[in-house]
């Protein structure tokens, strides 16, 4: 409150607001103080009824928690009277609320209430940021004089502070739990993937994620079937973040499910696709490589739904080959005809490799992208180095490559070398 706004005020009403100040200082709960501000406005104003709008910058509307007499009330802010507040931050004094085109009946109309004079002032906070609008009905004697004006700008500002204090306490709770929440699903995601590698007889077998936010949207598992078989598995669900990671982590546990009851590769993808087209918005879809390592045969048998480009490094030559995905990603059409899985042979030395977006997308300040021919010379020049540690090859020179440019998108890679012997 200014010093020159206390001299204009009477020692009564001083004494009030400051009582008032006292009131707001105790609580940070939001319903409380502005129920404790509306109270205090229509006492000190001696008038017949109240409400705080709240202001909500994000969509531009204004919101009444607390009405006397009404229910919750939203709408634009550049409606009426309110309205003509927020925009030019100025109090205004209506007198004869029916005689003032701005004052909007509706309410009056639908609750049966008169209102015959009001007074509206903005809130605002301490670093001048709209907090919301304070408005009082009906002075129970007569109108809103010069003197109410003065009392309720002094009351205003008392009030701004306190319900700005609220609001930034409970956004911080608010932001607090959710990232506790978000902690959890982290948690949750990351012990899906595989604690450690099934044994495939003469294959070393390595997979590795980081996701762009707490959560991402990349899965991988390799899971042992009988037979000296495994199945290998690399989604990427449209965008990242909590929902991508339930998609992909629902893909997992369908998987390891039909694994179990028995189901061959083409089942497998099948049914999972025909379920995220039901489950998954019409924009979302989960790109999979699903595919059969067997070890006695040494092929890689596999769909690819848009999935790509998945890497076959021959040692023979030090060719590569780029294979582009076979089908369309799961979740986009359900009930589609599958087509034949593509199989490919691993010779002695051959690296089979799997990876996301994140790490041939993954751009530095200039835009320019890592790509897959980058990709291509790690393998070749690391290609005799454990799987494991081929991955950390690839994602130290990916990060060297970028200079300190942010991660975009969710990393995921899985590598698969048919070991001599």
């Amino acid at each position: 409150m200014s010093a020159d706004q206390r001299s204009h005020l009477s020692a009564e009403a001083l004494e009030r607001i400051l009582e008032v100040t006292r009131q707001l200082a105790t609580s940070v709960e939001l319903p409380v103080l502005l129920t404790a501000a509306i109270d205090a406005a229509r006492a000190v104003l001696d008038a017949d009824r109240g409400s705080v709008f709240l202001y909500d910058a994000a969509t531009h509307e204004l919101v009444s928690k607390v009405a006397t007499g009404t229910e919750e009330i939203r709408f634009s802010a550049d409606r009426g009277i309110v309205g003509e507040v927020v925009q030019k931050r100025a109090l205004v004094n209506v007198p004869d609320a029916y005689a003032d085109a701005r004052f909007n009946p509706d309410i009056d109309k639908r609750t049966g209430y008169r209102t015959r004079c009001l007074l509206t002032v903005p809130l605002i906070g301490h670093d001048d940021t709209l907090v919301g609008v304070m408005q009082v009905l009906n002075k129970n004697n007569g109108v809103f004089a010069a003197e109410d004006e003065r009392v309720a700008t002094a009351l205003a500002a008392q009030c701004a502070v306190a319900l700005q204090r609220a609001r930034m306490l409970t956004d911080l709770l608010v932001k607090e739990r959710m990232e506790r929440e978000i902690a959890v699903a982290r948690d949750i995601q990351m012990r899906v993937f595989p604690k450690k590698m099934p044994v495939i007889p003469g294959y070393d077998v390595a997979g590795w994620s980081r996701p762009a936010d707490q959560t991402g949207g990349d899965i991988y598992d390799v899971v042992g079937l009988e037979g000296g078989r495994a199945m290998l598995l690399l989604g990427d669900a449209t965008g990242h973040g909590i929902g991508p990671a339930l998609s992909v982590t629902q893909v997992r546990a369908m998987l390891r499910v039909a694994l179990r009851l028995g189901a061959d590769l083409d089942a497998c993808y099948r049914h999972i696709n025909d379920q995220l087209s039901n489950d998954l918005a019409d924009n979302r879809f989960v790109t999979a490589f699903m595919g059969v390592l067997d070890s006695a045969a040494h092929t890689i048998t596999y769909h690819a739904g848009g999935q790509g480009p998945l890497l076959h490094f021959k040692a023979a030559d030090g060719a590569c080959d780029s294979l582009g995905s076979t089908t369309v990603p799961m979740g986009f059409m359900a009930g589609m005809k599958m087509k034949k899985p593509l199989v490919r042979e691993l010779a002695t030395g051959d690296i089979f490799a799997l990876m996301t977006d994140g790490i041939f997308e993954y751009a530095r300040a200039d835009e320019e992208m890592f790509g897959d021919a980058r990709v291509v010379e790690i393998l070749r020049a690391h290609q005799h180095e454990p799987m494991a540690r081929l991955i950390e090859i690839i994602v130290e020179q990916v990060m060297a490559f970028a200079t300190g440019a942010p991660q975009g998108d969710d990393m995921t890679i899985v590598l698969a070398r048919r070991l001599p012997g």
